[in-house]
């Protein structure tokens, strides 16, 4: 998406969920995650938000609650097929709910400012 608009990423910035770091694990510590190996591969730096760091709450990431109580917990998914679509229409109409973090704006409308 960003690449086709011209834009180059540089730098992803995500909090330390086990889908991003295997770094608070007991057991896979060494290991990377295939995200961390897909941002290595496209030479896209990695960078951790430190733990209990509150300003990033709501810029960095959408709220993981949120995403549970709203899709997770009260969607069923019949193939990986059927979850992108489900997916799809939750993103859409998430990313058109205001938030107080964007100073009340839609994640996106603040995109638009930067495309």
């Amino acid at each position: 998406w960003y690449a086709r608009r011209g834009i180059k990423v540089e730098c992803v910035q995500t909090d330390n969920g086990f889908e991003f770091t295997n770094r608070f694990s007991a057991s896979k510590r060494n290991l990377p995650t295939l995200f961390e190996k897909t941002a290595a591969e496209l030479n896209i730096r990695h960078k951790l938000i430190r733990p209990y760091t509150p300003r990033h709450n709501g810029k960095v990431e959408r709220s993981h609650r949120e995403d549970q109580k709203r899709f997770y917990s009260c969607h069923s998914f019949y193939s990986l097929g059927d979850f992108a679509k489900q997916l799809a229409v939750h993103n859409r109409r998430s990313n058109n709910l205001p938030m107080r973090p964007l100073r009340w704006m839609a994640p996106a409308e603040v995109t638009v400012q930067y495309v």
